[in-house]
Protein backbone atom coordinates (compact mmCIF):
# COMPACT_ATOMS: atom_id res chain seq x y z
CA UNK A 1 0.00 0.00 0.00
CA UNK A 2 1.26 3.45 -0.93
CA UNK A 3 1.94 5.94 1.74
CA UNK A 4 -0.71 8.48 0.19
CA UNK A 5 -3.26 5.73 -0.41
CA UNK A 6 -2.87 4.98 3.58
CA UNK A 7 -3.04 8.52 4.49
CA UNK A 8 -6.46 8.52 2.15
CA UNK A 9 -7.99 5.39 3.90
CA UNK A 10 -7.01 7.26 7.23
CA UNK A 11 -8.55 10.12 6.51
CA UNK A 12 -11.77 8.43 4.87
CA UNK A 13 -11.98 6.10 8.53
CA UNK A 14 -11.60 9.49 10.44
CA UNK A 15 -14.19 11.13 8.59
CA UNK A 16 -16.92 8.13 8.94
CA UNK A 17 -17.24 8.66 12.76
CA UNK A 18 -20.15 10.96 13.37
CA UNK A 19 -18.55 12.03 16.89
CA UNK A 20 -15.61 13.50 14.59
CA UNK A 21 -17.52 15.11 12.57
CA UNK A 22 -18.97 17.16 15.23
CA UNK A 23 -15.32 17.99 16.68
CA UNK A 24 -14.25 19.03 13.19
CA UNK A 25 -17.98 21.57 12.34
CA UNK A 26 -17.22 22.88 15.51
CA UNK A 27 -13.58 23.81 14.75
CA UNK A 28 -14.84 24.98 11.46
CA UNK A 29 -17.29 27.61 13.21
CA UNK A 30 -14.74 28.50 15.68
CA UNK A 31 -10.76 27.49 16.25
CA UNK A 32 -8.59 27.31 17.76
CA UNK A 33 -10.51 25.09 20.76
CA UNK A 34 -9.21 23.07 23.69
CA UNK A 35 -10.35 19.91 24.34
CA UNK A 36 -12.21 21.02 27.36
CA UNK A 37 -14.05 23.80 24.50
CA UNK A 38 -14.62 21.05 22.48
CA UNK A 39 -16.63 18.82 24.77
CA UNK A 40 -18.53 21.92 25.59
CA UNK A 41 -19.55 22.31 22.03
CA UNK A 42 -20.36 18.88 21.07
CA UNK A 43 -21.54 17.96 23.79
CA UNK A 44 -19.04 14.88 24.35
CA UNK A 45 -17.32 14.03 27.29
CA UNK A 46 -13.78 15.54 27.40
CA UNK A 47 -11.82 12.17 27.57
CA UNK A 48 -13.89 10.90 24.33
CA UNK A 49 -13.00 14.26 22.67
CA UNK A 50 -9.59 13.76 23.39
CA UNK A 51 -9.52 9.93 22.12
CA UNK A 52 -11.33 11.41 18.31
CA UNK A 53 -8.68 14.16 18.39
CA UNK A 54 -5.77 11.55 17.77
CA UNK A 55 -7.20 10.40 15.46
CA UNK A 56 -7.80 12.89 13.93
CA UNK A 57 -4.33 13.88 14.96
CA UNK A 58 -3.30 10.60 13.21
CA UNK A 59 -5.24 11.12 10.16
CA UNK A 60 -3.32 15.00 8.98
CA UNK A 61 -7.18 16.57 9.64
CA UNK A 62 -6.12 18.52 13.02
CA UNK A 63 -3.42 20.84 14.04
CA UNK A 64 -2.45 21.19 17.53
CA UNK A 65 -0.36 24.60 18.86
CA UNK A 66 0.71 24.57 22.59
CA UNK A 67 -0.53 27.45 24.51
CA UNK A 68 1.67 28.61 27.20
CA UNK A 69 -0.37 29.84 30.75
CA UNK A 70 2.14 30.54 32.52
CA UNK A 71 1.70 28.10 35.18
CA UNK A 72 2.64 24.80 36.12
CA UNK A 73 1.31 21.51 35.06
CA UNK A 74 0.41 19.63 31.69
CA UNK A 75 0.72 22.24 28.57
CA UNK A 76 -2.43 23.02 27.07
CA UNK A 77 -3.07 22.74 23.22
CA UNK A 78 -5.87 24.18 21.12
CA UNK A 79 -6.88 22.38 17.65
CA UNK A 80 -7.84 23.47 14.54
CA UNK A 81 -8.42 22.19 11.37
CA UNK A 82 -6.07 21.72 8.41
CA UNK A 83 -6.73 22.12 4.83
CA UNK A 84 -7.28 18.53 4.19
CA UNK A 85 -10.45 18.44 5.48
CA UNK A 86 -11.72 20.68 2.62
CA UNK A 87 -9.55 18.40 0.20
CA UNK A 88 -11.35 15.05 1.48
CA UNK A 89 -14.84 17.52 1.30
CA UNK A 90 -14.24 17.95 -2.37
CA UNK A 91 -13.01 14.18 -2.96
CA UNK A 92 -16.35 12.55 -1.55
CA UNK A 93 -17.96 15.76 -3.57
CA UNK A 94 -16.79 14.26 -7.13
CA UNK A 95 -17.30 10.30 -5.57
CA UNK A 96 -21.20 11.71 -5.59
CA UNK A 97 -20.80 13.54 -9.19
CA UNK A 98 -18.89 10.35 -11.02
CA UNK A 99 -21.74 8.23 -9.29
CA UNK A 100 -24.77 10.37 -10.41
CA UNK A 101 -23.06 10.69 -14.00
CA UNK A 102 -22.90 6.75 -14.24
CA UNK A 103 -26.40 6.57 -13.38
CA UNK A 104 -27.62 9.06 -15.48
CA UNK A 105 -25.46 6.98 -17.83
CA UNK A 106 -27.36 3.84 -17.53
CA UNK A 107 -30.76 5.38 -17.14
CA UNK A 108 -30.35 6.57 -20.36
CA UNK A 109 -31.45 10.73 -19.45
CA UNK A 110 -32.48 12.90 -22.42
CA UNK A 111 -29.54 15.68 -23.65
CA UNK A 112 -32.73 17.65 -23.32
CA UNK A 113 -32.85 16.89 -19.53
CA UNK A 114 -29.62 17.17 -19.11
CA UNK A 115 -29.44 20.70 -20.50
CA UNK A 116 -32.29 21.72 -18.38
CA UNK A 117 -30.49 20.51 -15.63
CA UNK A 118 -27.61 22.62 -16.48
CA UNK A 119 -29.84 26.02 -17.07
CA UNK A 120 -31.28 25.56 -13.79
CA UNK A 121 -27.64 25.18 -12.39
CA UNK A 122 -26.94 28.09 -14.53
CA UNK A 123 -29.45 30.54 -12.89
CA UNK A 124 -28.71 29.31 -9.36
CA UNK A 125 -24.77 30.83 -10.30
CA UNK A 126 -25.99 34.00 -10.76
CA UNK A 127 -27.30 37.28 -9.10
CA UNK A 128 -30.74 38.29 -11.27
CA UNK A 129 -30.68 42.32 -12.77
CA UNK A 130 -33.12 44.02 -11.56
CA UNK A 131 -36.68 43.22 -13.44
CA UNK A 132 -37.05 46.69 -14.83
CA UNK A 133 -33.03 46.84 -16.24
CA UNK A 134 -31.16 46.74 -19.64
CA UNK A 135 -27.98 45.17 -19.40
CA UNK A 136 -25.81 45.48 -22.18
CA UNK A 137 -25.28 41.81 -23.79
CA UNK A 138 -21.33 42.36 -23.33
CA UNK A 139 -21.69 42.58 -19.19
CA UNK A 140 -23.72 39.78 -19.28
CA UNK A 141 -21.14 37.54 -21.22
CA UNK A 142 -18.45 39.30 -18.83
CA UNK A 143 -20.58 37.79 -15.88
CA UNK A 144 -20.94 34.48 -17.30
CA UNK A 145 -17.14 34.42 -17.33
CA UNK A 146 -16.47 35.09 -14.19
CA UNK A 147 -19.11 32.34 -13.06
CA UNK A 148 -17.20 30.03 -15.44
CA UNK A 149 -13.86 31.08 -13.99
CA UNK A 150 -15.09 30.65 -10.81
CA UNK A 151 -16.38 27.13 -11.23
CA UNK A 152 -12.74 26.07 -13.13
CA UNK A 153 -13.32 26.33 -15.95
CA UNK A 154 -10.64 28.82 -17.00
CA UNK A 155 -12.50 30.69 -19.94
CA UNK A 156 -11.34 32.96 -22.40
CA UNK A 157 -13.70 34.74 -24.84
CA UNK A 158 -12.37 34.89 -28.65
CA UNK A 159 -13.81 35.79 -32.09
CA UNK A 160 -16.44 38.43 -33.63
CA UNK A 161 -18.91 39.77 -32.06
CA UNK A 162 -21.14 38.26 -33.59
CA UNK A 163 -19.67 34.99 -33.91
CA UNK A 164 -18.04 34.30 -30.34
CA UNK A 165 -16.23 31.50 -28.59
CA UNK A 166 -15.82 30.79 -25.38
CA UNK A 167 -11.95 28.81 -24.98
CA UNK A 168 -12.24 26.67 -21.61
CA UNK A 169 -8.56 25.39 -21.16
CA UNK A 170 -9.69 23.52 -18.05
CA UNK A 171 -12.66 21.06 -16.53
CA UNK A 172 -13.72 20.73 -13.34
CA UNK A 173 -14.98 17.35 -13.80
CA UNK A 174 -12.67 16.35 -16.58
CA UNK A 175 -12.25 12.62 -15.67
CA UNK A 176 -15.78 12.50 -15.64
CA UNK A 177 -16.40 14.14 -18.65
CA UNK A 178 -13.96 12.28 -20.46
CA UNK A 179 -15.69 8.72 -19.33
CA UNK A 180 -19.53 10.59 -19.72
CA UNK A 181 -19.36 13.16 -22.00
CA UNK A 182 -23.11 12.45 -23.45
CA UNK A 183 -23.53 13.29 -19.71
CA UNK A 184 -21.15 15.82 -18.34
CA UNK A 185 -21.10 18.09 -21.23
CA UNK A 186 -24.65 18.72 -22.30
CA UNK A 187 -25.19 19.68 -18.48
CA UNK A 188 -22.10 22.09 -19.13
CA UNK A 189 -24.29 23.25 -21.94
CA UNK A 190 -27.18 24.26 -20.12
CA UNK A 191 -25.71 25.76 -17.41
CA UNK A 192 -23.95 28.76 -19.79
CA UNK A 193 -27.29 28.99 -21.40
CA UNK A 194 -28.79 29.56 -17.76
CA UNK A 195 -26.79 31.54 -17.00
CA UNK A 196 -26.58 34.03 -20.17
CA UNK A 197 -30.57 34.15 -19.96
CA UNK A 198 -30.48 35.21 -15.91
CA UNK A 199 -28.22 37.71 -16.87
CA UNK A 200 -30.39 39.70 -19.60
CA UNK A 201 -27.71 38.35 -22.39
CA UNK A 202 -28.93 38.55 -25.96
CA UNK A 203 -26.19 36.13 -26.42
CA UNK A 204 -27.24 32.45 -26.66
CA UNK A 205 -24.99 29.29 -26.72
CA UNK A 206 -25.52 27.85 -29.81
CA UNK A 207 -23.27 24.40 -29.16
CA UNK A 208 -20.69 23.15 -27.21
CA UNK A 209 -17.48 21.27 -28.52
CA UNK A 210 -15.73 19.33 -26.04
CA UNK A 211 -12.19 17.90 -26.38
CA UNK A 212 -11.55 19.77 -29.58
CA UNK A 213 -7.77 19.51 -28.05
CA UNK A 214 -7.30 17.61 -24.70
CA UNK A 215 -7.24 20.76 -23.03
CA UNK A 216 -9.93 22.55 -24.48
CA UNK A 217 -13.24 22.91 -25.29
CA UNK A 218 -15.69 25.48 -26.75
CA UNK A 219 -18.80 26.64 -26.28
CA UNK A 220 -20.18 28.95 -29.31
CA UNK A 221 -22.38 32.29 -29.06
CA UNK A 222 -24.59 33.80 -30.99
CA UNK A 223 -26.07 37.30 -30.91
CA UNK A 224 -29.27 37.66 -30.80
CA UNK A 225 -31.92 40.40 -30.76
CA UNK A 226 -31.45 42.73 -27.83
CA UNK A 227 -33.27 41.84 -24.86
CA UNK A 228 -35.12 44.72 -22.44
CA UNK A 229 -36.06 44.22 -19.07
CA UNK A 230 -35.17 40.79 -16.95
CA UNK A 231 -38.18 38.47 -18.53
CA UNK A 232 -37.10 35.57 -15.95
CA UNK A 233 -37.61 34.15 -12.45
CA UNK A 234 -39.20 36.44 -9.73
CA UNK A 235 -36.74 38.28 -7.46
CA UNK A 236 -37.79 36.12 -4.96
CA UNK A 237 -36.14 33.36 -6.10
CA UNK A 238 -32.81 35.38 -6.82
CA UNK A 239 -29.09 33.82 -5.78
CA UNK A 240 -26.20 35.83 -5.01
CA UNK A 241 -23.66 34.90 -7.08
CA UNK A 242 -21.44 31.82 -6.29
CA UNK A 243 -18.92 29.34 -7.38
CA UNK A 244 -19.29 25.40 -7.34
Amino acid sequence: MTDELDVSLRRYRALGDPSRARILAALSAEAPLDTSELATRTGLHVSTVRMHVKVLQHSGLLRAERVSSGRRGRPRFVYSATDAVAEEGDRRYRLLAGVLATLAARTGSETAELETLGEATGRSLVESPAPDANIPDDESVAGLLAVLEQTGFAPELAGERRGRRILMRSCPFLELARQHRDVICPIHLGLIRGALSELGASSTATRLEPFVRPDLCVAHLARGAARRGSPRRSPSRGAPGRGR
